[in-house]
C-alpha cells in the first residue's frame, strides 16, 4: 500500500537539514489540524498518517464523498502495517521525515536514500529556480517574457548587487510561504543586513531578484515520475505580503480565462511545455512527486508581462489540493482559503466574494 504524509513544515526542515528536527509550534499546529490532505488524492486502499484518526475522518468526509476508501492511520497503528507499505508520498521529502518513518519501521527500500534525499534538497534551492529561468528565457526568447535573479554569499556582494537592481526582493534560499523574503527599497538598513548576514551565515547565500509590478500570482502544477515531469493544471491562487491565503477552484478553462486577460494562451502553453523539458532532464531519476512552479504576470511600461519561473516547489502544493477539489464541479466558482482562528488552522470553501 502506499503511505500519505502531510509535512507542511518540510521548507523548513529542508532549511535546518537534520533528522532531529522540530518544527517550530506554528508548523506542529498546520500539520496537526490539516493532516487529512492526502486523502484528497490517495487512492482507496492507501494509508494517511495522522495524529488524531476520527478527526481526520471528520474532516476528510466534509470535503470528499469517498473519503472512506482512504484509511488514516496513527504512529501506533503505522508501526504494525509498516511491512505493508510499498511506496511512501509525504508533502515533501527531507531528512526529518524519512527519519520520523524509518522509527515508525517502515522499510529504507522504499525510502529515499541520503545521497538522493542531499540532491532534492539542493534542486529545492531556490538557485535552482533561477537555473530554470535562465533556461525558459533562453528557449522561448519571447519579449513578453521577463525575470531574473543572483545567488550571492556575502554582504558586501549583495549590496552592491542591490545597488545595480534598485527596488528588489531577497530571498533565504531555502524558506516558506514569504517568511524567508524581505523587501529593499535600494538601500540595506540595519535590521536588513544583520537579518541578510543570519541567512548567509546559516544557509550560504541569499537571492536577489528585482522588485516587479505583480497584479495576479498564479502557478502550473506538475508531476514527475519515472518517465519526466508532466503537466498537471494551472493554480490561480492568492497572497498577502508573499504569504499563501488561498486558491480559486475552478475548471482548466475557466482559470485559464482569467490569465489570458493578460497574455496568450499560446505562450501559457510553449511555457508549460518548455518546463516539463527542462525540468525532466534535472528530475528523472532523482525526484518523483508533485512538485509547483510559481508564476507571476507584471505590469510594465510596455504591457503585461509573465515571469514564468518565480520559484519552484519541490513538493506537493496547495495548488495540487485545489486541483483535487477542482476535480468536483460543486466546488467550483469557490475559493479555498486557509484561516487561522489564533489556536487552529482551518480549510474553508467560500463564494469568490468573501
Amino acid at each position: 500500500m502506499t503511505l500519505h504524509v502531510f509535512n507542511p513544515e518540510h521548507d523548513i526542515a529542508l532549511a535546518y537539514d537534520n533528522k532531529y528536527f522540530t518544527a517550530p509550534h506554528a508548523g506542529r499546529q498546520l500539520r496537526h489540524d490539516l493532516e487529512y490532505l492526502p486523502a484528497l488524492w490517495a487512492r482507496e486502499g492507501d494509508c494517511v498518517l495522522v495524529e488524531n484518526m476520527a478527526s481526520a475522518s471528520h474532516h476528510a468526509r466534509r470535503l470528499m464523498r469517498y473519503s472512506e476508501q482512504v484509511r488514516f492511520v496513527d504512529r501506533k497503528e503505522m508501526e504494525r502495517l509498516a511491512g505493508q507499505v510499498d511506496k511512501v508520498q509525504p508533502w515533501g521529502w527531507d531528512s526529518a521525515v524519512k527519519f520520523q518513518l524509518e522509527q515508525m519501521g517502515v522499510s529504507a527500500a522504499v525510502l529515499p536514500d541520503d545521497v538522493q534525499l542531499s540532491e532534492i534538497r539542493k534542486l529545492s534551492n531556490r538557485q535552482f529556480s533561477s537555473v530554470v529561468l535562465k533556461g525558459v528565457l533562453e528557449r522561448l526568447a519571447n519579449p513578453v517574457l521577463l525575470g531574473e535573479a543572483s545567488y550571492v554569499d556575502n554582504i558586501v556582494e549583495l549590496e552592491r548587487v542591490l545597488n545595480d537592481t534598485g527596488k528588489a526582493v531577497i530571498k533565504a534560499p531555502w524558506s516558506s510561504s514569504g517568511r524567508g523574503v524581505r523587501y529593499v527599497d535600494t538601500v540595506l538598513d540595519a535590521a536588513l543586513a544583520n537579518w541578510g548576514k543570519n541567512v548567509v551565515k546559516s544557509q550560504g547565500g541569499i537571492m536577489v531578484e528585482p522588485y516587479y509590478n505583480k497584479v495576479k500570482d498564479f502557478g502550473m502544477e506538475f508531476f514527475s515520475d519515472a518517465d519526466g515531469v508532466h503537466y498537471a493544471g494551472l493554480s490561480v491562487f492568492h497572497t498577502v505580503n508573499g504569504a499563501y491565503v488561498g486558491n480559486s477552484l475552478a475548471g482548466e478553462s475557466e482559470k485559464r480565462s482569467v490569465l489570458t486577460a493578460y497574455v496568450s494562451g499560446d505562450l501559457l502553453d510553449k511555457v508549460a511545455d518548455v518546463l516539463e523539458q527542462l525540468l525532466s532532464s534535472k528530475l528523472r531519476g532523482v525526484y518523483h512527486g508533485a512538485l509547483g512552479v510559481d508564476m507571476m504576470i507584471v505590469a510594465s511600461d510596455v504591457g503585461f508581462m509573465l515571469h514564468p519561473v518565480v520559484e519552484i516547489n519541490l513538493r506537493y502544493t496547495m495548488g495540487h489540493v485545489a486541483l483535487a477539489l477542482s476535480a468536483r464541479n460543486e466546488f467550483h466558482e469557490r475559493m479555498m482559503r486557509i484561516d487561522y482562528d489564533g489556536s487552529h488552522y482551518h480549510l474553508h470553501i467560500v463564494h469568490k466574494d468573501r
